[in-house]
């Protein structure tokens, strides 16, 4: 017969963090924090010198946590869930701050009692323990821990359950042979390659873009600095990646997709995720020190541009999509920056209007998914249902002003000087044409569920028609 059926007077005490949920607390309401109240940020160093549970405290007075968003972890719920329906009683025993230990506790149903950090004590080692003991009226309790903070509490316990362990809690577990759900196997590692959605790259072979048009593809040099600016450009973008999938942990898991991502599913820990994008982005700058120094502003600004984007333009009404659109045609100054080419006017007027129309197919497809009804606060945007068609007429108009762009520069006395019989030029047209209306298309049947810039660059549709064009100006500028 099972130890725990005998011992069914036996309590269960439940650590919160890293073992009921595969996050940790005080680290998502800091970002809560970011996110709701910006303004408070100054005050977090005041309170951590107060004292750890101060810091919670203070944090939790400030932030909505929503805990039925919270990556549980299914296999201890439904556990707790046996021992409560045997007869155990089941207590909540957190460091956490108590205001979102309570709320967890009534959103689970499923405790009989919580205890947790208040103002002035921060529930976690010993402390924990004592306030186990001095409750105690029954011999003995059984303890779920996870951490190395845990291990007093799991050598006090009668019987003890280690969760996805950290290396003391598991070297404790393996000596002891105790109860283990492990955490999956090579778990962090992948989620954090899924993090750095080394995917998204593709996009940053626009830093090509100003070498080829100026016929200076053969230069051995600025292919040398162009591989160099992708690169670098590449782990900045990771790093701001990470940063913006820890500031939309809520509304990711709010979305019936991002709710998978490495952070917003509690695959991969909040620290480590801080680590993996400082360490991105010192790679980034030190790479952008080998290259020409405007280079190192472009990538700069373009920080400067991603993290206010990040924190308060990607909410903003229309804002957030002109600002996408810059951020895609910088990728063009930073590969002219590290060559040492000039970006041509017609260039970035012609990048301005195509990016602009993509980036309205990036917000169009969200707000699509999210369905009738959807409101401000579920999509973490500025943007209504309502809005759908103002933001299909706005993106389809400025894909066509770029083709309107490209003729014109066609036409120009640059691409005369250029090219001895430019009319070759012309199906450019109707090539880029194809690819704004179909990719507009798509995005209305509800089929587009990517970026669309890494979907250009993947779809072989548009692989052939950017070849063709490749062609063409291979072809006039040889001719």
């Amino acid at each position: 017969m099972d130890a725990r059926v005998l011992h069914a007077d036996r309590p269960i005490y439940v650590d919160l963090d890293g073992t009921l949920i595969k996050t940790d607390l005080l680290w998502e309401s800091l970002f809560l924090l970011a996110r709701q109240s910006p303004g408070s940020l100054w005050q977090v160093p005041l309170w951590a010198a107060r004292g750890k549970a101060c810091l919670k405290a203070e944090i939790a007075k400030r932030v909505q946590l929503d805990p039925s968003l919270l990556p549980y972890r299914e296999e201890v719920v439904h556990e707790l869930r046996m021992a409560k329906a045997s007869g155990r009683r089941v207590i909540l025993a957190t460091g956490a701050n108590e205001r979102f230990a309570h709320a967890i506790a009534e959103h689970l149903g499923l405790f009989d009692g919580v205890m947790a950090s208040c103002d002035d004590v921060n529930l976690t080692a010993s402390r924990k323990l004592d306030r186990i003991v001095a409750a105690q009226d029954v011999d003995g309790f059984e303890y779920f821990g996870n951490s190395h903070e845990d291990v007093c509490l799991l050598e006090a316990a009668r019987e003890a359950t280690v969760v996805a362990p950290d290396r003391l809690a598991g070297k404790w577990q393996r000596r002891t042979g105790a109860q283990l759900v492990p955490a999956p196997a090579h778990g962090i590692l992948k989620g954090c390659l899924k993090a750095m959605r080394l995917h998204q790259w593709a996009k940053n072979v626009l830093v090509f873009v100003p070498v080829v048009l100026t016929h200076e593809f053969l230069d051995l040099a600025m292919v040398v600095h162009g591989l160099i600016a992708f690169f670098a450009f590449s782990f900045a973008a990771s790093s701001v990646y990470i940063l913006n999938d820890l500031l939309d942990l809520t509304a990711d898991r709010r979305h019936k997709t991002k709710r998978r991502r490495p952070f917003a599913s509690g695959q991969v820990p909040i620290p480590v995720g801080l680590l993996l994008g400082a360490g991105l982005l010192a790679a980034s700058f030190g790479l952008a020190a080998t290259l020409p120094f405007p280079f190192g502003w472009v990538l700069g600004g373009y920080m400067v541009a991603t993290t206010l984007y990040s924190f308060f333009l990607k909410r903003m009404l229309l804002i957030d999509v002109l600002m996408l659109a810059a951020l895609y045609t910088t990728r063009i100054v930073a590969g002219s920056a590290a060559a040492d080419v000039e970006a041509s006017f017609w260039l970035m007027a012609f990048s301005v209007f195509f990016f602009l129309s993509l980036a309205l197919v990036k917000r169009f497809t969200e707000l699509l998914e999210f369905g009738a009804g959807a409101e401000r606060q579920q999509t973490g945007r500025g943007y209504l249902d309502v809005d759908l068609d103002m933001l299909g007429q706005a993106g389809i108009a400025s894909g066509f002003a770029s083709v309107l762009v490209l003729a014109l520069y066609i036409d120009s006395a640059e691409v005369r000087q250029l090219y001895d019989m430019p009319w070759l030029l012309w199906p450019l047209c109707p090539l880029v044409l194809y690819i704004v209306t179909r990719i507009w298309i798509l995005a209305r049947r509800n089929q587009m569920h990517e970026d669309p810039v890494v979907f250009i660059l993947h779809d072989w549709r548009s692989q052939m028609m950017i070849a063709a064009g490749v062609a063409l100006f291979g072809v006039a500028a040889v001719v």
